[in-house]
């Protein structure tokens, strides 16, 4: 049953590749949170497989109406807004007076560049004519010089009732002979680099590493120790008994572990990747390295493992950081101000130009990516294996990627992808 127009102005929904733990689906569900809270009926449309467990990594999961896609599709909303490339490729299977699409990185970037027609089936979807927000400043100007796209900028809050400096699980700072060093990331993405890291800290002469990941693993060899999906509520004490966070990723949005650790006490070590000046400032919050140069980065690591007033220094700088910047009621507040005004002004958004930039994104693609894996045997043998690993059950997916993180770790790429 369809709802009145006056209900379906109230109703949002979601469109999300999938509610596992990730720094992209925390995002959306603070802004989802406020926004239920503010009276809003929201739905989160999930493409991907889940159950109960899924989202019970955010405290508020569980009151989220997140459902299957196309269990999603039979009702109407006021607004659908895409969070994913693949989801706004669908966006058109959704009925609703407005759309929009939150941006919360250019992720064409995660494809590398020999797969061309997919990077460009991504950036298509910048092309759609709907209403843009996004989170960072570089994404906004980016969206504009490229696509002509007018974003509103909002960026990312954090929970300061969950980020505060907390009493350590581990040993106290004053029984370490030597700071701690944790990397953050999950393994098995190239752009993360998080076995990289865990080489490169190692090469810094750090003795006591922490991992914290996303992925699904227990034990990893020269690490102390390894968190592994855990709750957010449960992060800040693992900030909090960590010195330094060393996060080498290559693309992102606007990242939140660094701002994370901040909030708990500590500082971090990172890329100059985009999104970072948000709030980073090398030498006074952080030390940021330039030209992806991991000869740097062991140097620098280094120093701040020896040097304990320039890493308090840089803790001090980190602190105030974390004090200046606004919470997640500020944060979202403004997205919920973006979405009355998307309502407000009330122009629907022609589904008859967003279906052909679709269609039109999909047929050159098709042709594009046939060229390729013609005349790239060893891309076409790639496709395959990929398209076998997806089609395997959930255990042995899992088992694979625990494999792979492994030997990951203990042999892990010599380049910075």
């Amino acid at each position: 049953m369809l709802e009145t127009p006056k209900e379906a102005k109230q109703s949002i929904c979601f469109l999300v590749g999938s509610v596992a733990l990730s720094g992209g689906t925390y995002v959306i569900f603070q802004h989802a949170q406020f926004l239920q809270e503010k009276g809003y009926n929201i739905t989160i449309a999930v493409q991907e497989p889940f159950d109960e467990t899924t989202t019970s990594w955010h405290d508020y999961g569980h009151k989220l109406n997140c459902v299957p896609f196309d269990e999603a599709k039979v009702d109407n909303y006021g607004l659908v807004i895409a969070t994913w490339w693949k989801t706004a490729l669908q966006i058109t299977e959704f009925k609703a007076q407005n759309y929009g699409y939150f941006v919360q990185s250019i992720e064409s970037r995660f494809y590398s560049e020999e797969e061309s027609p997919l990077r460009d089936l991504v950036n298509a979807t910048y092309k759609l004519p709907v209403s843009y927000i996004t989170e960072a400043v570089w994404i906004k100007e980016y969206l504009h010089q490229n696509f002509c796209q007018d974003a509103t900028l909002v960026r990312n809050g954090i929970r300061k009732d969950i980020y505060r400096a907390r009493a350590s699980i581990a040993a106290p700072p004053q029984k370490r002979t030597q700071p701690r060093v944790l990397v953050e990331g999950h393994f098995n993405v190239p752009f993360k680099n998080t076995a990289l890291a865990v080489k490169l800290a190692r090469a810094a002469g750090a003795r006591d590493i922490w991992v914290l990941t996303g992925s699904a693993v227990k034990r990893l060899p020269g690490v102390s120790r390894v968190f592994s999906r855990v709750p957010i509520h449960e992060t800040a004490n693992i900030y909090s008994a960590c010195d330094i966070l060393l996060k080498l990723s290559t693309v992102e949005g606007m990242f939140g572990p660094p701002l994370e650790i901040f909030h708990c006490g500590g500082t971090a070590l990172v890329f100059d990747v985009t999104g970072h000046d948000e709030y980073i400032v090398h030498n006074e919050n952080a030390i940021v390295i330039k030209g992806l140069n991991t000869e740097k980065v062991v140097e620098e690591l280094s120093s701040l493992l020896s040097d304990s007033d320039r890493l308090a220094v840089l803790k001090q700088g980190a602190a105030k950081t974390a004090k200046d910047w606004p919470d997640w009621m500020q944060s979202s507040n403004l997205f919920c101000n973006w979405v009355e005004q998307v309502l407000a002004e009330s122009k629907p958004c022609s589904t008859v130009a967003m279906e052909e930039t679709i269609r039109a994104a999909w047929k050159t693609y098709e042709t594009n990516e046939q060229i390729r894996l013609k005349t790239k045997p060893r891309a076409s043998v790639l496709q395959s294996l990929k398209t076998r690993v997806v089609a395997s059950s959930p255990r042995v997916k899992e088992l694979i990627k625990y494999i792979m993180t492994v030997i990951e770790v203990i042999n892990p790429s010599r380049r910075v992808f």
